[in-house]
Formats: structure tokens, sequence, C-alpha cells
């Protein structure tokens, strides 16, 4: 098998066997996001904290 079926199948073979077709979809969504937001960390094209709250600033609250 390939390492991302593995992967898929470790995923599900987790989650309880009353588990929904929606609930594995949205675990599968979720972990993707979270995957490719890590990729783009990895590669350098996060945005730093200090830049974010300057960005946020006028709708954050201090």
């Amino acid at each position: 098998m390939g390492v991302i079926k593995d992967k898929i199948i470790k995923l599900i073979s987790e989650m309880p066997d009353d588990v929904s077709i929606d609930d594995v979809i949205e675990k599968l969504y979720f972990k993707i996001q979270v995957d490719s937001g890590l990729k783009e960390l990895d590669e350098g094209k996060g945005i730093p904290h200090n830049k974010v709250e300057e960005r946020m600033s006028k709708w954050l609250e201090k």
C-alpha cells in the first residue's frame, strides 16, 4: 500500500466504530489543511507572529 493510503487507514481506524461518513470526511479535510499549513511553514511561507499582530491590530483590542 502507499504511504498516504496507510495514513488514511490509520486515521480512520483510530476513530470510533459509530463514526459517520461526514465525520471521516471532516477529519480528513482538517488533516489535509493542517498538513498543507505545516508544509508552507517548512518552506518559509509563513508570516511571523509580529507581522500578524501588525496586520490584525486594527481588529484586536489590547
